[in-house]
């Protein structure tokens, strides 16, 4: 795993299995889309359905904010991302850094 600059001002960290549950992707939800996955941003905490979905509201939410930073909301996956610099980022599951 990579690391990268933005990594070090993400505010939110890799949710544990019961923060996941009843995720949505609230952009699809009002415009009545669907979604494949969810994403999480770890700079704001926004969730957001993933670039296999039709609005791929995560990676919008992250070129309009300047929050390249992401997390999978899946079951039982545990990995971030960084869309800016196109890596794989170990980001912790607790507060210990």
């Amino acid at each position: 795993m990579a690391n990268c600059e933005h990594a070090a001002s993400v505010t939110y960290l890799v949710p544990r299995e019961e923060e996941k549950e009843g995720a949505v992707c609230a952009d699809c939800i009002a415009m009545g889309g669907q979604w494949v996955h969810l994403r999480k941003c770890l700079h704001c905490g926004q969730v957001g359905c993933c670039d296999s979905s039709p609005n791929r509201h995560a990676r919008k939410h992250a070129a309009a904010h300047s929050h390249p930073v992401i997390c999978s909301m899946e079951p039982k996956e545990i990995w971030s991302y960084c869309f800016e610099d196109e890596v794989a980022l170990k980001i912790p599951r607790d507060r210990g850094r």
